[in-house]
């Protein structure tokens, strides 16, 4: 039988664990303190006493989408009041505030809007990257390129060559909710399964693009669920080692058809990240994101296993639609004096977790932060 004496073991030297080792760590008689610092262990083993962060904003060019993911709040019909799409002129205004606040990263996801050509999605990373060809543009997750493999009848590979082309520098992992059937068959039926995501980002890595991946928690499904989802994402970074980063995402109930369940708690959030950490030994990095944890939460997460808190993430709108309660912006000194308080360094980095260094409003990514993975 699975002890905690045994994992701690095996974490300590070196050893990876199994399905059944994750699976009792979601045990309530596993003490959520020692969980912790076991997998502080490991993120110190990796990261050291770095935390990192960003300065980046986020671009939502619609909420029209034509699916209807229960646990979503932010998509909206056609038809609906609420439902917007920007326009070119707007999707650049907003690039030239990022980079007049210095951000080095934009973050570009949405809705899948029905009426809109596949040319409308790529014009956006053109026009953006035509314009500001510093600004790293991470883009698209796999449900939307899954469309546009729909739309034009394209192969993966193809897609993912003209979205390069026209200036993708990665790509973010959401979408991934949970993998496994049972769950994802309720949640999200008809959009992306977890075949289709994991071969879209497998196609991406092949491809030279760097991605993220993530894990929507505390709804319907069960730590088996998570369990087999962490499995599942550590696999496909052993073949290609292309994630960089890992977030756990706490599902936000507020404005979804799955409002009558609570929010996870933040003992449950430190324990998720915890345990994403013991399991995930080949991804180099953990996110706390404060959108959804909650300022205080993220920061505790820095020791559970937790090394980065994102960054000061403006123009956030899909969280804040499902009811976070958290600033709509960070400043970057309200960052550093987080991670500082927290006993970490903090460290600015660019996309691909390059040490970015400043000097006045001019920037330059510099030597890549090194990392034990």
């Amino acid at each position: 039988m699975t002890t905690f004496a045994d994992i701690r073991s095996k974490v300590l030297n070196g050893e990876r664990l199994s399905f059944d080792d994750g699976l009792h760590l979601y045990s309530p008689e596993v003490d959520l303190n020692e969980l912790g610092a076991l997998a502080n262990v490991v993120r110190e083993r990796i990261n050291g006493n770095y935390a990192y962060y960003n300065i980046n904003t986020h671009l939502n060019p619609t909420n029209v989408c034509i699916y209807r993911c229960i646990f979503c709040a932010f998509r909206s019909d056609l038809k609906d009041p609420r439902g917007y799409l920007m326009s070119d002129e707007q999707i650049l205004e907003r690039g030239a505030e990022a980079v007049k606040n210095g951000c080095t990263e934009m973050h570009i996801v949405g809705g899948l809007h029905h009426k809109m050509p596949v040319e409308w999605y790529f014009n956006i990373i053109k026009i953006l990257h035509e314009a500001y060809p510093r600004l790293h543009l991470k883009a698209w997750t796999a449900v939307e390129i899954n469309w546009f493999c729909h739309l034009t009848d394209w192969p993966i590979r193809k897609v993912i060559e003209e979205l390069k082309a026209c200036g993708l520098g990665s790509m973010p992992g959401g979408g991934a909710e949970i993998f496994h059937p049972e769950v994802r068959d309720i949640i999200c039926e008809h959009k992306a399964d977890a075949s289709n995501w994991i071969e879209i980002h497998r196609t991406a890595h092949e491809l030279g693009l760097r991605s993220n991946c993530t894990m929507l928690y505390g709804h319907i499904e069960k730590a088996e669920h998570r369990i087999d989802h962490l499995v599942k994402l550590r696999e496909l970074q052993d073949e290609t080692g292309g994630f960089q980063t890992f977030i756990p995402l706490a599902f936000h109930p507020d404005n979804t058809k799955l409002d009558h369940i609570k929010k996870p708690s933040s003992l449950m959030d430190m324990r998720t990240m915890a345990v994403s950490r013991l399991m995930l030994d080949n991804i180099a990095h953990m996110k706390a994101y404060w959108i959804m944890l909650g300022i205080g939460t993220a920061q505790a997460a820095l020791s559970y296993g937790a090394d980065d808190i994102d960054g000061t993430v403006r123009h956030e709108l899909i969280y804040h639609d499902a009811g976070a309660e958290t600033p709509e912006i960070l400043s970057v000194d309200d960052i550093k004096n987080l991670i500082v308080e927290a006993g970490r360094e903090p460290v600015e980095r660019d996309t691909l977790y390059h040490r970015v260094v400043r000097d006045g409003s001019e920037w330059q990514s510099t030597e890549p932060v090194a990392v034990g993975v």
